[in-house]
This record gives structure tokens, sequence and C-alpha cells, in this order.
């Protein structure tokens, strides 16, 4: 039997607390936010990296549709970044239209990658263009990349630091005097 003089003084138990304090989950807060802070710019220094390999091996795709354009219709290189392309999709290959290169790269806006791209040949000697630049310059400098690259006829991929385009002239990259990438 029970004492019902016990019954007075018996303990209450507590159920124990269940959740996080506000002090915990602010410390827990602060901690993503200082991760955060370290890796996003990281983050963006990877991304502006990445663009620029495309912008590069873009342009080696150019060239090198160059060269076949300049070897395949015999009136030398492309007068235009579009002339290597064609419509969507390409079927029939012209000297306007000769569908080389995929429509990325051939079809206004001539963006890829935050890049935009220009290629032009020189003024025709005889009815041949005997040479070509082709530009890849950020869509925004130190967002999307922070140099910008050409290429011509020789196939040396230059760039510079400032982000800044080369110029429309077929021989600006030849002499722009700028970092030599490779080829």
């Amino acid at each position: 039997m029970s004492n019902p003089a016990s019954h007075g003084t018996a303990k209450v138990r507590r159920r124990p607390e269940r959740g996080f304090s506000l002090i915990e989950l602010l410390i827990v807060v602060a901690i993503i936010l200082i991760i955060a802070a370290i890796a996003i710019p990281s983050l963006l220094r990877a991304k502006i990296s990445a663009n620029e390999s495309s912008a590069v091996a873009s342009l080696r795709t150019i060239t090198t549709a160059e060269t076949t354009y300049a070897s395949g219709w015999g009136s030398g290189y492309a007068t235009a970044l579009s002339n290597l392309g064609g419509s969507i999709p390409c079927t029939i290959a012209t000297a306007a239209n000769a569908c080389i290169i995929d429509a990325g790269l051939s079809v206004a806006p001539f963006s890829k990658s935050g890049y935009k791209f220009v290629a032009i040949g020189n003024t025709p000697v005889a009815g041949v263009n005997n040479g070509f630049e082709a530009n890849a310059t950020p869509n925004m400098v130190d967002i999307s990349g922070k140099r910008a690259f050409c290429s011509d006829q020789t196939g040396v991929i230059r760039g510079n630091t400032t982000g800044v385009a080369f110029g429309t002239a077929p021989t600006t990259c030849a002499t722009a005097g700028a970092l030599i990438i490779g080829n």
C-alpha cells in the first residue's frame, strides 16, 4: 500500500528539454557564414578560370575552322565568323555557310561561356583573304573573365591581362605584343 503522507513530498519529474538554444544556433550560423566567406571567392575564381579555358578552346576551334575553310573553298580565310557555320541545321555547305563549326559560335550573338567572339578576314588580295583575326573578350571584365584572347593565321593564341579587346584589324593580334598563351 502506499503511504498517503509521501504523496505530498514526491518529486516532480521534469521532461528533458528538446531543441537547441539560441546561442547554439547563432554559433552554427556564424560558422556557416565564415565557411561561405572563404569558399565563394574561390568559386568565382574557378568559374573565371573555366570561362577563360573555354574561350581559348573556342579560339582553337575557330582557328582550325578557318584553316579548313581556306583549304576547302580556295578563296582564302572566311571574311566573318558566320561563314564558318551555317543555318540550323546546317545541311548544305557553301562558301557563305561552310558548316564547319556549330551554331553556338557561328550564329549571333557569337557568345559562349561569358565571352564574345569575333573573327574577321583581312582585305582580299586578288580575291583571296590571306589572313584573319579571331578575338575572344569577356562579356564583363572581372566577372566572366579577366583576360582577352586573340588568334590569327599563325595559329598562336595570345592574351592580355586587361580583358580589353585587341581590335578588329587582321594584323592587330600579331602586333599587340601580348602575352603568348600557346599554339
